[in-house]
């Protein structure tokens, strides 16, 4: 089956070499067999706590990926996020969780990080919704950024984002990766017309989401409205469409 979009994005986001890969909530697995054909010296790791879900993958695994003698390329588990078992598996690690809410991808994340208090971790995050709440968890936890990205399918637009997130005696000593941000940089730096629309909808997405919310007396969601209302969206590179930048303060329609 083909993939869409927001999967596509995420599996050209692997630019490097992991021992293992963690689909995390991988529902059909249609992520994780891309991933093993994109990434042949990976063992992909498909993690969902549904059992009918991880019973379905296996077969399918099995059929058309069959294991070889002196290498498993693949393993299934039916599990709790929270619960992985990283220390069984010796070697580089990414874990990528998609297709769930920020709000539940953030007690995943700070699960696992109580769970390995010495270990770095690498995460490949698309969050369907509850963004800003997810990354005010990444920087509560220290998370640096390598990439975000907006990606939009069947008319819904999702954040990717690249992060890691290193044990505080490590800090200072990894590799330098600038921090993260509450409502995101590059995601409004754009490139082309297409990513000037997908960017400029997004943002008038969440900027009514909160002030609706704000209004009918959610406090939180009034920071939150506050804290996209400077965002200006700008041209990166040669692209330009006569304007430098396009505000991010808007007119209520209520």
């Amino acid at each position: 089956m083909k993939l869409g979009k927001r999967l596509t994005q995420l599996v050209q986001q692997i630019n490097r070499h992991y021992d293992h890969i963690w689909d995390c909530c991988c529902d059909h697995g249609l992520l994780g067999a891309a991933l093993l054909k994109r990434c042949p010296n990976s063992v992909v790791h498909f993690v969902d706590i549904v059992p009918a879900l991880i019973e379905k993958v296996t077969l399918d695994l099995t059929r058309y990926f069959p294991a070889t003698a002196s290498l498993p390329r693949w393993r299934a588990h039916c599990l709790d996020v929270r619960d992985l078992p990283l220390d069984s598996h010796s070697g580089s690690h990414l874990l990528i969780i998609a297709g769930v809410g920020g709000d539940l991808m953030s007690e995943f994340i700070a699960a696992l990080v109580e769970r390995y208090p010495h270990r770095s971790f690498d995460f490949l995050l698309c969050p369907v919704h509850h963004g800003y709440t997810l990354r005010e968890q990444l920087m509560t936890l220290g998370a640096r950024l390598q990439q975000e990205q907006l990606v939009e399918e069947n008319r819904r637009i999702y954040e990717l984002l690249n992060v890691q997130i290193h044990p505080p005696a490590v800090r200072g000593r990894e590799p330098k990766l600038p921090p993260l941000s509450l409502v995101g940089e590059s995601i409004w730096q754009v490139a082309n017309d297409e990513q000037k629309m997908i960017a400029q909808r997004y943002l008038t997405q969440l900027q009514q989401h909160y002030q609706r919310k704000a209004q009918g007396g959610d406090v939180s969601a009034q920071k939150c409205w506050q804290a996209y209302q400077p965002i200006n969206i700008t041209c990166r590179g040669n692209f330009s469409d006569g304007n430098s930048s396009i505000g991010g303060e808007y007119e209520s329609t209520q």
